[in-house]
């Protein structure tokens, strides 16, 4: 039996949410902008889809945008609020330097369009220190971005001061909770966010299909033109199946939500003490307890993270070296580097993400195979136990 513990890249569906996608893919065909009753339905489907959501995150129905993916998100948030900004007011963005690319890439391309841009260190924990926000904000500020939880190493932001600190001097808030949303609980309104993204497939639900939080009175501009969908927010008729799954994975993952976190995270914390106990010269990035409790990103000195990757996939146990959306390069991850983290330390290290289906026996499984592999890898390269 293979063992999955890559939850952070995607998860596997539902059978519930499949069934109910399956269900929409053949009766519920029609347009929701349309009028008749194929499209009432269709439209009654999306509506229910977007009250699972918005109970997800404690927030209301009526301030859920779809979107095609958690990506599309981020990026409608940047650049919706960017271009909703009166021009000459403000000028500046700020992010953490441990974003998603999603975000990050996002930034750069606003920058070539003439914004300037601040992005936030992270300490050796992956964590920002809100005075850094202080120190770089403006009134001429228009949005600070900052993940919830970092997708490598886990580790939960202070998000509620941060947003607090922007809106002090007139800036949007966003916060990338991709990795939070359906593993952690998510309160907007204690969170003190503007807008709050999401991914579907990042808690057992489909691909294709993600969700903007949008706090009722914010200024965001639509970047896809078009007709009038998603109150004029998201052109493009809704992908009406997706969202159905979407729902549908809100609802379980929300009755699940507290006892998912603790069952997760005794088996995350077993898998990580049986590592460092049993694996010499082995080092957690980003420790301590303020993680989603999913998450262990784990340095193994002497080897190379790519070839343990590979030896441990052969021996059934799928793991990754970091963002999915990064992998097949070459260079070491830009979070952990700027944890402060040597490039050789970077390129040693795997994360380790688990999820519903993870039993006990999968991580004592994983614990008993590590110690052999990593003492094969240490000696083809000379580096000892």
């Amino acid at each position: 039996m293979r063992i999955y513990l890559d939850h952070n890249a995607t998860t596997p569906i539902e059978p519930a949410v499949a069934e109910a996608m399956d269900d929409a893919l053949r009766n519920c065909f029609g347009n929701p902008s349309s009028v008749h009753a194929y499209g009432q339905t269709a439209k009654a489907a999306l509506d229910e889809g977007r009250s699972a959501v918005s109970n997800l995150i404690n927030g209301q129905p009526s301030e859920v945008l779809f979107t095609g993916s958690g990506t599309e998100a981020d990026n409608l948030a940047l650049r919706g609020i960017a271009a909703a900004v009166q021009p000459g007011k403000k000028n500046h963005l700020v992010a953490s330097t441990i974003e998603h690319e999603a975000v990050l890439n996002t930034l750069k391309a606003l920058s070539d369009s003439g914004w300037t841009t601040s992005l936030l260190p992270v300490d050796a924990t992956g964590i920002v220190d809100p005075t850094s926000l202080k120190q770089v904000i403006t009134d001429k500020t228009a949005l600070v971005s900052v993940m919830h939880a970092n997708n490598e190493i886990g580790t939960i932001q202070p998000i509620s001061e941060l947003a607090a600190i922007a809106h002090q001097h007139g800036a949007t808030f966003h916060t990338d909770a991709v990795q939070t949303a359906g593993k952690y609980p998510i309160n907007v309104s204690t969170l003190g966010v503007d807008l709050l993204s999401i991914s579907g497939h990042k808690f057992n639900g489909p691909k294709g299909v993600g969700a903007l939080w949008v706090r009722r009175g914010t200024r965001l501009v639509s970047t896809i033109t078009g007709g009038g969908q998603e109150k004029n927010r998201r052109a493009g008729t809704e992908n009406v199946p997706a969202i159905v799954g979407l729902g549908v994975a809100a609802r379980l993952a929300r009755k699940r939500l507290e006892h998912q976190c603790n069952t997760i995270g005794t088996l995350r914390d077993k898998l990580e003490s049986g590592i460092l106990s049993d694996v010499p010269n082995t080092f957690v990035n980003g420790p301590g307890g303020n993680r989603v409790p999913n998450t262990t990103n784990i340095s193994f000195t002497g080897v190379e993270a790519e070839s343990l990757l590979i030896a441990l996939d052969l021996a059934g146990i799928a793991v990754s070296t970091g963002s999915a959306c990064s992998s097949g390069t070459l260079q070491a991850s830009h979070v952990l580097k700027a944890m402060g983290l040597s490039t050789h330390r970077a390129q040693n290290s795997i994360r380790f993400s688990l999820g519903l289906n993870n039993t006990d026996s999968d991580v004592t499984r994983t614990i008993r195979e590590l110690p052999t592999l990593v003492r094969k890898l240490r000696a083809l390269s000379g580096t000892g136990s």
